[in-house]
């Protein structure tokens, strides 16, 4: 049921993404490593996801309901919260965002070189990884 649950999530981030009209740029790829309860927090849980962005690629304004630990594996990303100052990140970088944050920007900063990284999130048992913000 989780593994069920997980590729369902990891899935309906990617059409999320996908859906973003055909003049987008590219669009992120996103993996699911995990998921698990927290017993010591109920109705907490812990999922962990890498997205890979190719060059170009350009995330939707969003948010996680949930605080979203950053780990930039490969390349460089671009991140900005709440309309405020953006935040370029490069390979051993980390940024965090919490359960109130608006993310809106998220983009690879090449247009020619892939970038990666790792997402550690807590957020309420079952809830989506993603949420699009109009």
């Amino acid at each position: 049921m989780k593994r069920t649950l997980l590729a369902l999530a990891a899935a309906m981030y990617s059409c999320m993404l996908a859906a973003l009209p055909a003049s987008a740029e590219p669009t992120a790829k996103v993996t699911s490593l995990g998921t698990r309860t927290l017993p010591e927090y109920p109705g907490k849980e812990v999922q962990m996801i890498v997205v890979d962005y190719p060059p170009g690629s350009v995330d939707p304004v969003h948010r996680h309901d949930a605080h979203a630990f950053v780990y930039v594996l490969d390349g460089s990303i671009v991140m900005g919260l709440n309309g405020g100052k953006e935040v370029t990140l490069h390979k051993g970088d980390t940024f965090h965002e919490g359960p109130a944050d608006i993310h809106t920007v998220g983009r690879n900063a090449s247009k020619t070189k892939p970038a990666k990284f790792l997402v550690f999130l807590i957020k309420n048992q079952g809830a989506p990884v993603l949420t699009p913000v109009k």
